[in-house]
């Protein structure tokens, strides 16, 4: 035997109606703390993944062409190194 109690149906549709509430309230703090974090990142200055690798990649390069200035800079120094010895033995 089921039987109705108003008290006890209103205080059910009360606590659905909350729950509603806490959620809906729940769902917009997430949504305003995901904004504000994309405000917070969007303020500073950093790069793209695509940027990062871009001048990565010229780095590496211009390292490479200083390492080959470097060693022809030390073979020109070497060679003059060897004539300035020769002349002084002279």
């Amino acid at each position: 035997m089921q039987t109705e109690n108003k008290l006890v149906d209103d205080f059910v549709k009360m606590m659905n109606s909350a729950a509603g509430t806490i959620a809906g309230m729940g769902r917009e703090a997430e949504s305003s703390m995901r904004e504000k974090a994309r405000e917070f990142v969007g303020g500073m200055d950093f790069v793209s993944r695509e940027e990062f690798e871009a001048v990565k990649e010229m780095a590496a390069a211009a390292r490479d062409e200083a390492d080959a200035l470097k060693a022809r800079l030390d073979a020109l120094e070497g060679k003059s190194t060897k004539k300035t010895a020769t002349n002084k033995i002279k």
